[in-house]
């Protein structure tokens, strides 16, 4: 934080009527507030007024007068400092404009007329979000691990582990945790999560220069006390350009904010900035139990072993049905010269009744047995670093007799297909 925290006030207002501010001031004073604090003017007196003071540690400012809303929320917060707790006031009832605001970085938005209990609320529980501990502090500095969701093939489930396991983190473990969503034109994290994906990714792809700890606060979208999504939804004829300098740059800061942090990476990302796993723990690779599993999942553990040797891979395969799987779990652990750490159920069920409820699968099924193998996928994950920070790596060789398939040597068979047409022929 800025050094002129020293003489931050802990309250000021910026409201356009003498109704509200009648209001405010009466809920100040039992705070044990300075009324005089309660100012006259709205969004823009109190952007006027930041620009050559202290920010306050919270901050109420009344948005009536304001033509664009959203665009004067981005110029108060290049004038706020970094910690300030916003509480908006306005008069339009609209979820869309609610849900822009949050994602915005403000705390709160309340609708006129003003109600003391209401207000009374919004400041208690805006105390409690400034006063607590700053993970970034130096003096809370704790170990952070960082872990990417990988999927062998599309649609099996990598997003599902992500948010799930982002969801667990936040919830059963109580770690400030970072989810990034790096699917930037098809990305359902947000989704999953029923909310809004807003602009922060795509405003940090277009500029990286812009990236820090306030732009963190104001960027990512709450889920829980705990949780914060950034994700997108870029128009699809609007390609990626990017030369992955923004990524790198989120990942450091999360490192600063979180405790935890969660990327689902499609493959893509994967092969176009493979520095995105510089300082990544963990690495869980999604799969299923079939023959093109087997062949990328060869290829990516491959790749990760030249790339990423530091990271930790979990394999996990999911939507295993008993009896109906296109590789035995014998057989596609021999091809892939390691043990499958983890076998999730197909539960079509669940995953239906979570879509419905807007909900991660675990926050919806936590009794289901897919559900309680979630919980321990991810206290391996927390379990594979070190209190130093350092991961724990091991190897997974599979070192039992090779299965019938293994005997095929199916890396041998993929890396030569020309090869194997000719001795069929």
């Amino acid at each position: 934080m800025s050094l002129k925290n020293s003489t931050r006030d802990a309250f000021a207002a910026f409201m356009c009527d003498e109704t509200a501010l009648d209001v405010l001031r009466s809920v100040v004073v039992d705070m044990g507030w300075a009324p005089e604090k309660c100012h006259r003017g709205g969004l823009r007196n109190a952007i006027q007024s930041l620009s050559i003071t202290a920010s306050p540690n919270i901050l109420m400012v009344d948005l009536s007068e304001s033509g664009d809303p959203l665009n004067d929320i981005n110029a108060l917060a290049e004038v706020c400092e970094p910690g300030t707790v916003v509480i908006a006031v306005g008069q339009v009832n609209d979820v869309r404009l609610y849900r822009d605001l949050i994602a915005s970085g403000i705390q709160d938005y309340l609708l006129k007329p003003l109600n003391p209990g209401q207000v009374r609320d919004a400041m208690v529980q805006a105390q409690t979000i400034f006063a607590a501990p700053k993970i970034h502090d130096p003096q809370g500095a704790r170990k952070h691990v960082s872990m990417a969701v990988v999927g062998t093939r599309g649609g099996v489930g990598a997003s599902t582990l992500a948010t799930s396991l982002a969801w667990l983190f936040s919830t059963d473990h109580k770690l400030p945790t970072a989810l990034l969503d790096l699917d930037v034109h098809f990305g359902t994290g947000a989704l999953t999560l029923d909310l809004e994906p807003g602009r922060g990714l795509t405003d940090a792809i277009d500029n990286p220069s812009r990236i820090d700890g306030l732009f963190i606060e104001r960027a990512m979208i709450r889920a829980n006390d705990n949780l914060a999504i950034l994700s997108a939804e870029a128009p699809i004829n609007s390609p990626l350009m990017t030369d992955g300098s923004a990524f790198v740059q989120l990942e450091e800061e999360f490192r600063q904010a979180f405790e935890m942090t969660v990327i689902d990476m499609p493959r893509n990302m994967l092969i176009n900035f493979p520095h995105l796993l510089a300082d990544v723990n963990v690495v869980v690779l999604a799969t299923e139990l079939t023959l093109s599993g087997a062949r990328d999942a060869i290829r990516l553990l491959s790749w990760l072993k030249s790339n990423a040797a530091h990271a930790r891979p979990i394999i996990v395969a999911n939507k295993v049905q008993a009896g109906a799987s296109e590789i035995s779990k014998a057989d596609f652990e021999a091809s892939i010269e390691r043990k499958i750490n983890f076998m999730l159920p197909y539960d079509i069920k669940g995953a239906s009744n979570a879509a419905k409820l807007g909900q991660t699968f675990v926050a919806a099924n936590r009794a289901s047995k897919a559900g309680g193998m979630l919980r321990d996928i991810a206290h391996a994950v927390i379990g594979s670093v070190d209190e130093d920070g350092s991961t724990t790596v091991d190897s997974g060789v599979d070192t039992r007799k090779a299965s019938l398939l293994g005997k095929f040597d199916l890396k041998k068979m993929l890396a030569k297909p020309k090869t194997k047409a000719k001795a069929n022929a």
